[in-house]
């Protein structure tokens, strides 16, 4: 007699990934890559931007026109190598002009007893921190004490002149945060009245970010409303752009824009290191890059009296421009994409609704009858009705 074989219930527990959970499971180990690019982008920016700042082209003058300065002149820039462009500059007037110029980092102004160094705080704390450690070099040499003269000192309640700085950043993540806001919308509203919804979002932030950096903290002591429609206008410029790209980026939007106004924006903008104290990459981004526009437009009205302000203004406006186009290109993508996911009519024709139904008076069987002799079939219907009105006469009869 043959014994059957026992089923195991640990065989029939066995199951396989289905390849929904497989693509689920894949799914979110690629969304989980996000963070790790987040932490490679802001390493190598932050790090690579500011972990070794020293002098690369930074313009310095001696002032004073007889040989013994220009030997001096010719001295440090052979040391310095390519950290440092030395002139020099006849007259201490002249090397203040330079400095409220920005043309000068500093100017050292030579003297046995009394040397002395021009700087300008406002334009950048790093180049005027360089700028002394040079020169002070020179002067422990001699043996006498170094003079700082600060030309452009920045507002009392911000020494460091970092405040403008800042407010970038206050207003960048507030005007692309406006983007992701507005992402999930996109299916319920139409472009023109996302990019209104924006337009007043960055009114209210730029509202905000001049409340705060004037009269709550006085890093900005004076010029409210020309700093307030640079602001705007920056805001603008961010949203528009980031309002552009999410059409098109979709999911990697919070990515691409962290990597354009923080990672790199921030980093070239001037606000903590000049582009003469980083390497020649960020540098390079310093002279184009919306938010270095920014903090150096602002610098130019408070401090500078608008001095090449008219470069600064047509950098943000250009940014702005940029947006503007990338939001119309994705309104129209927008527009293609809702016609042809609509449903047209099978046979291409347009379809004419339906006519109602005409009342059919109230009539008599025999007049619905009559009323059918235009029809195929009528004389034998006829007939049939005749044979029926004689047989009821005979009855009545």
């Amino acid at each position: 007699m043959t014994t059957p074989t026992a089923v195991h219930p640990a065989s029939a527990r066995i199951h396989h990934a289905s390849p929904s959970r497989r693509s689920t499971v894949i799914r979110m180990v690629a969304l989980m890559i996000g963070p790790v690019l987040v932490c490679l982008g802001l390493g190598l920016s932050y790090l690579g931007a500011f972990h070794h700042p020293q002098p690369n082209g930074m313009k310095v003058a001696v002032v004073g026109a007889s040989a013994k300065t220009k030997v001096l002149a010719q001295t440090i820039k052979d040391k310095a190598g390519s950290g440092l462009d030395v002139t020099t500059v006849p007259t201490r007037q002249q090397a203040r002009e330079h400095l409220l110029d920005r043309d000068l980092a500093g100017a050292f102004v030579p003297s046995p007893k009394h040397p002395e160094l021009l700087v300008a705080r406002a334009g950048s704390n790093s180049n005027a921190n360089a700028a002394q450690s040079i020169f002070r070099m020179v002067t422990d040499k001699q043996g006498v004490p170094l003079k700082v003269t600060d030309v452009a000192p920045p507002a009392p309640q911000d020494p460091n002149g970092g405040g403008l700085f800042f407010l970038l950043i206050t207003l960048s993540v507030a005007s692309y945060c406006c983007v992701l806001v507005l992402a999930p919308l996109e299916k319920a509203l139409g472009m023109r009245a996302r990019a209104i919804m924006g337009i007043g979002a960055c009114l209210a932030i730029s509202g905000v970010g001049i409340l705060l950096a004037g009269p709550v903290f006085d890093v900005v002591d004076h010029s409210y409303g020309s700093i307030w429609a640079m602001s705007l206008l920056y805001c603008v410029g961010v949203f528009a752009v980031g309002l552009g790209l999410q059409t098109f980026l979709k999911q990697l939007t919070p990515l691409v824009l962290m990597g354009l106004f923080v990672m790199l924006n921030l980093t070239s903008a001037g606000g903590l290191m000049s582009p003469e104290t980083q390497n020649d990459f960020f540098g390079a981004l310093h002279s184009f890059w919306n938010g270095a526009a920014f903090v150096e437009g602002a610098r130019s009205v408070l401090y500078f009296d608008h001095h090449d302000l008219g470069s600064h203004l047509l950098s943000l406006w250009l940014w702005l421009a940029a947006g503007a186009v990338l939001t119309l290109l994705a309104a129209r993508a927008e527009t293609r994409r809702t016609a042809v996911s609509r449903p047209e009519p099978e046979t291409g024709e347009a379809v004419s609704p339906p006519e109602p139904e005409a009342v059919k008076p109230d009539v008599r069987p025999e007049q619905e009858a009559l009323m059918l002799l235009s029809h195929p079939g009528a004389e034998i219907f006829e007939a049939t009705v005749a044979e029926e009105r004689a047989a009821t006469e005979r009855e009545d009869r």
